[in-house]
């Protein structure tokens, strides 16, 4: 058996220690300008001279000094900025993957903006997986946003990953993530309260939750869902566009405990040129400069008004009206998912898309649009 110890590459050569190096290179600059000015003062008969011309060649000189020492921390803040962008941009493509453009036979499509100024990630969550009983998906918001809540987020999504492939009913699948978030607080807790040897019940992580949306999309478009706390996502069909189911949704996830007959909801079926919209409470709830909500369902409305619309042009619609509407800051994360089905697989019957949308008899127009309240 090969052991390989710390600080010692494989090649066996001892690794040399470069962060003096790295110290010693970053201080010679700020040095050698130091020792400009210093042997200038003390060692240049001009600078003990007080005539205007002197004093004026003492300031650029000076100056000159300045400008070098500023211009270096400049250069060393920016590469540390380069530095930790691209490690934000690997873990968020560890944390938050890029989805495939197709999956299945669905086109695919997502974007996240976090509320945190420069953050690339935040606390909302998704992923779309396609396994042996379907295509599973998984919208989630955590309590919060921002960075603080990345820690929940990968323990959710670490967990989904590998539960969407295991179990074969979506209520087993909800088991597993609730029982991973638990452990994650549990964690958390004690890192937190080391104290307490246990969950505070005056900290944070006590009151914390995750919204979460499940959804299975079977090869004949059969759909089902189940849903906890988070909103229900938008159908998008034709022009029309509504929820895809009326039931109420499950307590979310953290605060109280799932019910022990875990059923997943019947929505119908997803129907060819047919596009589902998930996404996160950020959406409805961004406000303008006057108070006023933002109006998702009018934005996805103008996105198919004429006709079905590709993921991506759906989710460039809604983002460019979310940043209109906010003037560009929203103050929380914002995570849209979009799916659409151009399958050939058998259309479902009219009026089958389960027990809440039954076909009408009087069917209403689907080109107006609602207006968001003053």
């Amino acid at each position: 058996m090969i052991r390989i110890k710390a600080g010692v590459p494989r090649s066996g050569w001892p690794r040399t220690n470069s962060r003096p190096r790295r110290r010693a290179h970053a201080l010679a600059l700020p040095t050698a300008w130091g020792a400009v000015a210093v042997g200038y003062k003390f060692g240049c008969p001009l600078a003990e001279q007080n005539g205007l011309g002197a004093r004026i060649v003492t300031s650029a000189v000076f100056f000159a000094v300045g400008t070098g020492l500023i211009l270096h921390v400049r250069r060393a803040l920016l590469r540390e900025l380069r530095q930790a962008r691209k490690v934000a941009g690997v873990a968020q493509s560890v944390l938050l993957r890029p989805l495939p453009p197709r999956l299945a036979g669905l086109h695919v499509a997502a974007a996240q903006l976090s509320a945190d100024r420069g953050a690339s990630i935040g606390g909302d969550l998704y992923e779309a997986v396609a396994t042996e009983h379907g295509v599973r998906v998984v919208m989630g918001d955590v309590r919060g946003h921002g960075l603080a809540a990345v820690g929940t987020v990968a323990a959710v999504l670490g967990s989904f990953r590998e539960a969407a492939h295991d179990e074969p009913e979506l209520g087993r699948v909800v088991g597993r993530l609730d029982r991973a978030l638990a452990r994650h607080l549990r964690e958390r807790a004690r890192a937190e309260h080391p104290a307490c040897g246990g969950q505070d019940p005056d900290s944070p992580v006590a009151e914390e939750f995750v919204t979460l949306l499940l959804l299975e999309i079977a090869g004949d478009g059969e759909l089902r869902a189940i849903n906890c706390g988070h909103p229900w996502p938008y159908l998008l069909s034709g022009a029309r566009v509504e929820p895809l189911s009326p039931a109420d949704p499950l307590p979310p996830l953290g605060p109280f405990p799932l019910p022990a007959d875990l059923a997943a909801t019947p929505c119908g079926h997803l129907l060819p040129d047919e596009s589902l919209v998930l996404y996160t409470d950020g959406a409805e709830d961004a406000r303008d400069t006057r108070g006023r909500f933002f109006s998702l369902r009018d934005a996805l409305a103008e996105a198919v008004r004429n006709g079905p619309a590709v993921p991506q042009t759906i989710l460039r619609t809604v983002f460019t009206a979310l940043l209109h509407h906010t003037d560009g800051r929203p103050t929380d994360d914002i995570a849209l998912l979009v799916l659409h089905d151009d399958r050939t697989h058998q259309r479902a019957p009219l009026g089958a898309r389960g027990t809440g949308r039954a076909t009408p008899v009087h069917p209403q127009s689907t080109t107006c649009l609602h207006r968001p309240l003053p």
